[in-house]
Order: structure tokens, then sequence, then C-alpha cells
């Protein structure tokens, strides 16, 4: 039975599996399509994963890119929004799908099993971008790039493809539903949680890659918070770190380790004999490693080297790194110099101060002057008084 639907009513959400080529590979992507019952506007948007923390993303993007949020959301009985399926429309919403229902403010509505014509405009939205879009495999050097191609290509259809059932194009027909979507408000924290242990190496695991942590929290619980392109370590109350995260859907690879040496500068102050072959102190930047290359030559030398990284904790890294450069151009790579350049470097910012105007009272009527000629004038009477000593 055809549908209709008011401006500001309804969107249709759906995912799909299609095929791109990331830097040099070829990688099965999760497709999430998005799209307005009423002006059929749409956006598509491509994932690795079809986890919570991707779904919550599909939403976000979809919602600011639509300029507003409807009223209603439907959708079919996905894993990442319900937990079970009960008897006609009972469903039991899963608990984080739902808190960001409520935070956009929709309704979320779920279709009858094997009924995919409730839905309708989404399912034949993926027929219809398959041709569009995925015809031709894309070729991209990363995930984003492919994202934002495929956000500039979509709102490219909706300026030539025809409503149908409205007169004009779809952006025509947006035009006149985005005064009746709901305000879009900040962001919902879209994030994934579970509860780790650091392992003795302050290490955290997360699908087969670990993460560096810390020292001081080795051995001890935290929970790790997963986005779609980053993970957040969080433990009484504060941020511990934050790494870029690493998504590798081949499982003949081996997991990879993700290091942050400014994580273990407590273990090598304590141990400074292990910085010289730490894996975590690997990549380091290329001024630090001259730097140890130079101190490693004579007696402790390590020790040294812990003291200067150690810095960072104190400082930032720029202005120590740019200490650690000056000091090797100038050929005096101690500790002592870079100390020194270090202090003088931010010392010699200028403060912020602001103007005191002096009350009208104290205005000097004469302005002194600077006049060094009267030093010259002091010296000449002194010199003729010698003369006359001599004499």
């Amino acid at each position: 039975m055809p549908l209709a639907f008011a401006p500001g009513e309804a969107f249709q959400f759906d995912w799909s599996e299609d095929w791109a080529i990331i830097g040099n590979e070829r990688i099965k992507l999760q497709v999430a399509h998005v799209k307005l019952s009423y002006s059929r506007a749409f956006l598509v948007r491509a994932y690795l994963l079809q986890t919570h923390e991707m779904l919550f993303d599909a939403h976000y993007q979809a919602f600011r890119v639509f300029g507003g949020v409807p009223r209603r959301g439907i959708y079919d009985d996905m894993r990442t929004a319900v937990d079970r399926v009960g008897r006609g429309k009972e469903r039991q919403v899963n608990a984080r799908f739902s808190a960001m229902a409520s935070h956009y403010l929709f309704d979320p509505e779920f279709c009858n099993p094997t009924s995919g014509w409730e839905k309708g405009q989404v399912e034949k939205n993926v027929q219809d971008t398959r041709h569009r879009l995925w015809q031709t495999m894309p070729h991209f050097p990363t995930l984003d790039a492919l994202n934002d191609w495929l956000e500039q290509r979509c709102m490219e259809l909706w300026r030539e493809t025809p409503h149908g059932c409205q007169l004009g194009t779809i952006a025509d027909a947006w035009e006149c539903e985005a005064a009746s979507l709901m305000p879009f408000s900040r962001p919902f924290d879209g994030f994934v949680e579970y509860s780790k242990r650091i392992s003795p190496t302050c290490l955290v695991h997360l699908e087969r890659n670990r993460y560096s942590v810390p020292a001081s929290f080795a051995n001890r619980p935290v929970s790790l918070r997963v986005y779609p392109e980053r993970i957040v370590v969080v433990a009484e109350g504060q941020v511990l770190c934050e790494h870029k995260r690493l998504i590798d859907r081949s499982h003949n690879r081996q997991g990879r380790t993700v290091y942050d040496w400014r994580h273990y500068l407590a273990v090598i102050q304590r141990k400074p004999g292990a910085l010289r072959n730490g894996a975590p102190f690997a990549d380091l930047q290329e001024a630090f490693k001259q730097l140890q290359q130079q101190l490693l030559k004579h007696p402790g030398g390590d020790r040294e080297m812990v003291e200067i990284l150690a810095l960072v904790l104190h400082h930032d890294e720029e202005p120590v790194l740019c200490a650690v450069e000056l000091a090797l151009n100038a050929g005096v790579p101690t500790t002592t110099h870079i100390l020194n350049l270090l202090h003088r470097s931010i010392d010699g910012k200028s403060p912020i101060t602001s103007t005191v105007e002096p009350p009208q009272a104290l205005t000097l009527s004469q302005e002194p002057r600077a006049d060094v000629e009267r030093y010259d004038a002091l010296r000449n009477e002194k010199k003729t008084q010698e003369a006359r000593h001599a004499s």
C-alpha cells in the first residue's frame, strides 16, 4: 500500500554491505542509509563495522546534513537497536539505543518481521545507490575521504533527482521539510563502554589490538570508551589517555600495539637502562633520537636522557623539543645546556600586562629624558682632575 508522510514526520534507516578500495586494499564496508520519508533526501555513510558506536555516528551525521531531526524513526529489528523481539510490536529496546533516541527526542518504531515494505523507501534507496554510487568500485586513500565524497554525491543527487510525488527535485522538497524538523542540538556522546584491566606492561586490549596506558594504572581496572575513530581510557573520574582506533577486518594478520612513550616515563625513571631497547621509545622524535645517541657515548647517559624526556611532564613538548634541537645545532648536547635553553625560552615569553593610567595629579610636567652625554661630561671632568693631580 502506498504510504504518505507529513513534513518532518519520519525517517527510515537501514544497513547494506558494499565494497570499496581504501588505500590499496579491497575492503567490505557496512553502509548506513538514512532517508527522510517526506522529501526523500538521503545520506549514505560507510563504516568498517556494524556496531553501536557506528550506528550512533550515522545518526549524528545524517541529522547534521538534514539540518534537524524528524519526530519518528523507522527501523527493522537490527541487533544494535533491539535486544529481544516480542509479539507484534513488542520490543525490548537496547539501553544505549534508547538513550540516543531520548537525546535527539525522536520515537523509534520497528517494523514487523519480514515486512520490509513498512520502510520501503530506504529499502529502495539501498538498491538505487548501489547503481549510482557503487557500480564502479570507489577508490580513495582513506575512509574519511570516501565518506566526504559520499556526502557530496548524495547532495548532488538531491538536486538531480525528481521527487516523483512533489513538484521539483528532492532538494526542493527538502527545503520545504527543513522548517518542520526538530532543532539539532549537540551530538549524542555515542560511545560503547567496556570494563578492562590494564596488563602489567601497561596495555589495554581491544579487538586483538593493544593500546598503552599511563604506567601508574598498571594492573588496575579502567573503563574503555569506544568511538568509531578513537578509544578513550577513563578511571577515577578522569580521562587517562586517548588513542586513534585500529580496525582490521582481516583475521589473518596479527594484532598491533599502539604505544605512547610518555606513558612509560615513570618506569624508566626507576629503570633508566630500559630506555635503550624499550619498544615504546622506538618512535621518539628524531631530535630526541639524535640526543640519545650523543648521551649514550658516556657513562650515565641513560639517566640524563630520562631527565630530559621527563621534562614533558612539566612543560609542553614543543619547547622541550625546540631546546633539544638548539642544543644539537650548537654542538652542546648536554643536560645543563638544554635546561638553560628551555628556561630561557619559557622566561622569554612576554607577560601579559595591562596599561596603568596614572591619575592627573601625578602627571609630570616635564618628562625625564635619557641623556648619556651627561656621563661623557663626567668622564671628561674626571680626566681633567687626574691631569691636575699628575702635574
